[in-house]
C-alpha cells in the first residue's frame, strides 16, 4: 500500500490530476462561447467544472475573483497534504500567490476596494490607517512579506525568499535539478511577460505550459512535481479567470 504523505502517494495523485486537466478542445469551446450563462455551462461540462462551484450567472466580478481564490487555496492545501511533511510548508506558501497584486496595490498607497473590507484575508489591513498597514501585515498570514512593504516592487522577491526559506535542505541542491529548472522557467517567463508586446501573452503562456509539461515528465518521484503541477493549475486558473471576466465585463454577446 502506498502511504499518504510519501512521494509515491503524491506522484500517483499528481499524475491522476494532471490527466484530468482540460483539453485543447474544451478550451476552444470555451473561447468561442460569447454569453456568460452559456460560458458557465460549457465550462461545467468540461474538466474545469471544479473551479466553477459557487459561480452563477448572477455573480459579480468580485464574487468570481473571491471564489477562484478560494478554490486555488483549496487546491494548494490538497497538494500540500499529499506531500511528505518536510515539503508541506513550501507547497502551502503557494496559496498566497494571488494575493501579491492586491497587497502591492495597498503597499503603494492605493485605496481598498469596497469588497476588500469584507474579505477575511484583507479586512484587517483595510481596517487600519494607511501608516499602520505594514504592522498589520507583519502580524498576519502574510507576515513574511512585510519587509517589502515600503518597496512594493520587491513583494514578489520577498515571496520567493520565504518560499526558499521553507524548502527543506536537499543534497542535490544544484542548478541542474528540476526545482531549479522550474524556478528559472518561471522567472524567465515573468521577465518575458513584462517586456512582451500587446497580444503576445497567450503565446508566452503556451510556451511556459509546454516547458512545464516537459519538466513534469522528468520529475517522477521528485518533490518538484508538486510545484510544477501547481504552476500548471495556476495557468489554467488564470486562463479561466480571463475568459469569465472578459465575457462578463466586456459583454461579448453584445458585440458579436
Amino acid at each position: 500500500m502506498i502511504e499518504c504523505g510519501s512521494l509515491e502517494f503524491a506522484q500517483a495523485r499528481l499524475q491522476a490530476r494532471h490527466a484530468q486537466r482540460a483539453s485543447a478542445a474544451a478550451w476552444q469551446r470555451l473561447e468561442t462561447t460569447r454569453e456568460f450563462g452559456a460560458l458557465l455551462e460549457v465550462a461545467r461540462s468540461s474538466a474545469l467544472h471544479p473551479w466553477l462551484a459557487g459561480i452563477t450567472p448572477a455573480s459579480t466580478s468580485h464574487q468570481i475573483e473571491a471564489v477562484l481564490r478560494s478554490h486555488w487555496r483549496a487546491l494548494v492545501a490538497e497538494v500540500a497534504g499529499w506531500m511528505p511533511a518536510a515539503w508541506q510548508a513550501s507547497v502551502a506558501w503557494c496559496a498566497s500567490l494571488p494575493d501579491l497584486p492586491l497587497l502591492q496595490h495597498l503597499a503603494r498607497g492605493g485605496e481598498p476596494s469596497a469588497w476588500m473590507h469584507d474579505d477575511p484575508d484583507y479586512r484587517s489591513l483595510c481596517a487600519v490607517a494607511r501608516s499602520e498597514r505594514r504592522a498589520a501585515l507583519a502580524g498576519g498570514k502574510f507576515g513574511a512579506l512585510a519587509s517589502a512593504w515600503l518597496e512594493p516592487a520587491l513583494l514578489a522577491r520577498a515571496w520567493r525568499a520565504e518560499w526558499q526559506r521553507r524548502l527543506p535542505e536537499r543534497p542535490d541542491d544544484d542548478e541542474h535539478d528540476t526545482l531549479h529548472q522550474l524556478t528559472a522557467a518561471l522567472l524567465q517567463h515573468g521577465a518575458a511577460f513584462a517586456a512582451a508586446a500587446p497580444g503576445s501573452g497567450g503565446l508566452l503562456r503556451r510556451s511556459l505550459q509546454a516547458r512545464l509539461s516537459l519538466l513534469l515528465r522528468r520529475a517522477t518521484l521528485e518533490p518538484a512535481a508538486a510545484f510544477i503541477h501547481v504552476a500548471l493549475c495556476a495557468l489554467d486558473l488564470e486562463r479561466l479567470r480571463g475568459e469569465l471576466l472578459s465575457c462578463l465585463l466586456f459583454r461579448r454577446a453584445r458585440v458579436a
